[in-house]
């Protein structure tokens, strides 16, 4: 007789093993198949997905290390430090990388058994339907459920003519994992990746050209925070971008990679020591057995759901990169969430209005909510307050004062409509943005809150007086 749980998830990424954990917790008998390994030592199946094993978290591990390294290079002499022949391990700071990977992916498994969770290791894909419970193939082995959850994550999108070997030319698995820190560093995509990645290697040396498809950088920033990184980045960090940049053909030989490209209507040439490819991701939906069931698919190749994350099948449900919306992992584990609590028929919810959004380099930018550029496209009156960390005394203490914070609300309401950052730690400022924007809060609201002084919140203290126009210290 098959195995038979009450819900089954298809995927062991950041969606996926929330959903089983909270399924489990609710009492339902639970299951999560997950096939990748990710290249660890023993073969043995990993969990957390792409976030975990080489996109979110080991990046993030890189760029804490290149920052430090950055510091002890630039910034420690105007402390008074004088850190003397500074060097960088590469080796080293990859193995720590791959440490703190190896600690939470086995941390996830020690969630599952304390949670009893069955892991199956295997590839998951729709077998049928019989008798009121879906069949799902493991690799060959047949189990059944009531509920089957797809979270099957997301790949890196490759371009036509563009061997991605993950050695010289790079997709994100690739560029996490560089044994040395190349001369010559070319990057197609101005997007998170290509600005995180392309971020670490600059700091420890590379020459580090972009090349961005799109007219305009950070489209779906705030207009005045791209404004502020692009300055930044190629004024006082160095990174060439070249935006509208069309891609007409890569060489690869044994001096390097050779990428020949048009800017307006001039032809260029760029050449690198290695190539990293960050022009977006696609779902993994090709290989689910999604024909096997006519689960209902979108034309990007993303499974259809309604608000509760529901597909078109009685009991089948998608969360995650595998479902429309911004393919973020905190995204994925809120709807996991949501679905665990729906089978359990309780009332999930996620609110996509207030997902923020973080871009991980120096200085970080987070936003959450509407652009100035949408609330004038909209027809939104609102009202703005801007503060600079030129005028907090905790930045200026830190020796890190670019950027600042701007909050946009609606100016017959007072309701917070958006926040937007570019800052040190904009990655945890914005999470009071977050709360005051979930709960309908206004400007006063946050204004009448008081802030520990001296903190780098207290910006947003100030951006709330701001917006009616009575700043205390700007």
């Amino acid at each position: 007789m098959s195995k038979q749980f009450d819900v089954v998830v298809i995927g062991g990424g950041p969606g996926g093993y929330v959903a089983a954990i909270r399924a489990a917790q609710l009492g339902l008998s639970t299951a999560c198949i997950e096939s990748e390994s990710y290249a660890d030592p023993k073969g043995a199946v990993r969990l957390g997905g792409t976030c975990l094993n080489v996109g979110c978290i080991p990046s993030k591990a890189l760029l804490q290390s290149s920052e430090l390294f950055e510091q002890a290079t630039h910034a420690f002499i105007m402390h008074g430090i004088s850190a003397g022949n500074v060097k960088m391990d590469v080796a080293t700071m990859v193995k720590r990388k791959d440490n703190i990977v190896d600690q939470l992916t086995s941390g996830i498994k020690g969630l599952f058994k304390k949670n009893k969770v069955t892991l199956l290791a295997g590839h998951g894909k729709f077998a049928g339907r019989e008798n009121d419970r879906w069949q799902v193939d493991v690799s060959g082995e047949i189990v059944e459920a009531t509920h089957v959850i797809v979270a099957t994550g997301s790949q890196a999108r490759h371009l036509p003519g563009i061997p991605v070997d993950n050695k010289i030319i790079c997709d994100n698995v690739g560029a996490l994992s560089f044994d040395t820190a190349p001369r010559r560093l070319g990057v197609i995509g101005a997007g998170v990746i290509g600005l995180e990645l392309g971020s670490v290697w600059k700091r420890l040396g590379a020459e580090v050209t972009i090349l961005e498809a799109m007219p305009d950088f950070l489209v779906s920033a705030d207009a005045a925070v791209a404004k502020e990184a692009w300055k930044t980045f190629t004024q006082k960090q160095g990174l060439s971008i070249h935006l509208g940049a069309k891609i007409t053909k890569v060489d690869v030989s044994k001096k390097g990679v050779t990428v020949a490209y048009e800017l307006g209507d001039e032809a260029k040439v760029l050449e690198c020591d290695r190539l990293i490819v960050s022009v977006g991701r696609i779902p993994t939906t090709h290989s689910i057995g999604a024909e096997t069931v006519d689960l209902a698919m979108t034309e990007r190749g993303f499974i259809a759901v309604d608000a509760h994350c529901h597909t078109n099948l009685p009991n089948v449900w998608a969360v995650g990169d595998v479902v429309p919306g911004p393919m973020l992992a905190h995204k994925s584990m809120e709807e996991g969430v949501m679905v665990a609590e729906c089978i359990a028929g309780q009332k999930g919810h996620v609110n996509y209005d207030v997902i923020p959004w973080v871009i991980y380099t120096h200085p970080e930018i987070a936003w959450v909510g509407k652009t100035e550029q949408q609330l004038k496209n909209e027809g939104v009156e609102y009202r703005v307050g801007q503060i600079p960390f030129t005028a907090n005394g905790r930045a200026l203490g830190q020796g890190d004062t670019t950027g600042f914070v701007k909050m946009l609300a609606c100016a017959k309401t007072d309701r917070v409509l958006g926040v937007h950052i570019i800052g040190n730690n904009a990655s945890e400022l914005i999470a009071e943005a977050v709360v005051a924007m979930e709960f309908n809060a206004s400007s006063e609201d946050i204004a009448r809150i008081c802030h520990a002084h001296p903190t780098l919140s207290e910006t947003m203290h100030e951006s709330a007086l701001a917006v009616d126009k009575r700043a205390l210290h700007f």
